[in-house]
C-alpha cells in the first residue's frame, strides 16, 4: 500500500503546488500581456488536471482484485496516464495556435520585477515537486508518476525560457516572447506524445522489457532439470507482468518431481518486483 499512499501524496502536492502557480502566473500574465507567461499559466492549469487524474487513477489501481477483475485494477494507471497525455497534447496545440497569432499580432508588454520573481518561485516549486515525484516513481515504477515528474521537469525548463523571454523583452526584443511561447508549445506536445505512446504500448499488452525478461530467463537457466523452454509469454498486469511458459524435463521423472521443479520456479520468479503471477506448463522431453 505504500506505493499507492506515496502516489496519492505526490498527486495532492501537485494539485496544491500547481494551483498556487496558476494563480500568480495567470494574474501576472494578464497584467504584463506576456504570451510566454500566459502559456506558462495555462500549462499550470493543465498540470492541476493531470495531478487530479493521477489521484483518481491511483485510487482505482489500488483496489484489490475481485470477481469481475481477476488480475486487479492496475491498468487504471495506464488508462489515466493516456488521458493525461491527451490533455497535454490538446493544451500544446492550443498554445501553439495562440503563440503563432501573437507573433504576427504582438501586444504591448508591461515589464515588472514581479515577472522575474514569479519565474524564480515557479522554478523552485517545480524543482521540489520534480525531486519528490521522480524519487517515488523510481521507487515504485508508476507510469502515472513518470508522467507527472516529466510534467514538473518540463515546467522548470519552460519557466526558465519564460524568464529569459522577459529579459529579452526588457531590452526591446518583443518578438522573442512569441518565439518562447512557440517553443514551449512544441516541447509540451512532444512530451504528451511520448507519454501517450508509453501508455498505449502497455494497454496493447506490449512484451516486457528485456531487462526483466533476462532476469526471468536467468532464474530458469539455473535449473539443470529444465532441458528446454517454449511458448514464453508476458502480459502486463498494471505495472507488473503475468508470465507463462512451457518447460521440458526428463520424461523419466515422476509427476511429483517434475511439478516440484515447476513450483519452485514459480515461487522464485514471482518473487521478482515486476512479476505478478507465474504460470508454468510441464512437458516430458
Amino acid at each position: 500500500m505504500n506505493r499507492y499512499k506515496s502516489t496519492r501524496l505526490a498527486s495532492i502536492l501537485g494539485i496544491l503546488g500547481n494551483l498556487f502557480l496558476l494563480i500568480i502566473k495567470g494574474f501576472l500574465g494578464l497584467i504584463t500581456h506576456s504570451q510566454a507567461m500566459i502559456a506558462d499559466s495555462i500549462n499550470s492549469a493543465s498540470d492541476i488536471v493531470s495531478s487530479f487524474l493521477t489521484f483518481i487513477g491511483n485510487k482505482i489501481a489500488s483496489k484489490p482484485r475481485d470477481d469481475d477483475h481477476h488480475l486487479g485494477h492496475g491498468k487504471a494507471e495506464y488508462i489515466y496516464s493516456m488521458l493525461i497525455s491527451v490533455l497535454i497534447i490538446i493544451v500544446a496545440i492550443t498554445l501553439l495556435k495562440d503563440s503563432i497569432i501573437s507573433f504576427f499580432n504582438p501586444s504591448d508588454f508591461n515589464f515588472t520585477i514581479w515577472y522575474i520573481l514569479v519565474c524564480i518561485i515557479t522554478i523552485l516549486v517545480k524543482l521540489g515537486l520534480f525531486l519528490y515525484t521522480n524519487h517515488v516513481y523510481k521507487k515504485y515504477n508508476n507510469l502515472l508518476l513518470l508522467a507527472n515528474s516529466k510534467d514538473h521537469r518540463n515546467d522548470m525548463i519552460i519557466t526558465t525560457f519564460t524568464l529569459i523571454s522577459g529579459v529579452f523583452i526588457y531590452f526591446g526584443i518583443i518578438w522573442f516572447d512569441s518565439i518562447v511561447g512557440l517553443g514551449i508549445s512544441v516541447f509540451i506536445l512532444i512530451t504528451g506524445i511520448k507519454i501517450f505512446v508509453e501508455s498505449y504500448n502497455v494497454l496493447m499488452d506490449k512484451a516486457m522489457n528485456e531487462e526483466t525478461k533476462n532476469e526471468v530467463l536467468a532464474i530458469i537457466n539455473k535449473y539443470d532439470e529444465v532441458k528446454k523452454i517454449q511458448h514464453f509469454n508476458a502480459t502486463p498486469v498494471g505495472y507488473m507482468y503475468q508470465v507463462s511458459f512451457t518447460i521440458f524435463v526428463d520424461g523419466n521423472l515422476s509427476t511429483y518431481e517434475s511439478h516440484d521443479i515447476a513450483n519452485r520456479l514459480e515461487k522464485e520468479i514471482t518473487s521478482l518486483d515486476d512479476i505478478y503471477l507465474t504460470i508454468i506448463h510441464v512437458n516430458p522431453l
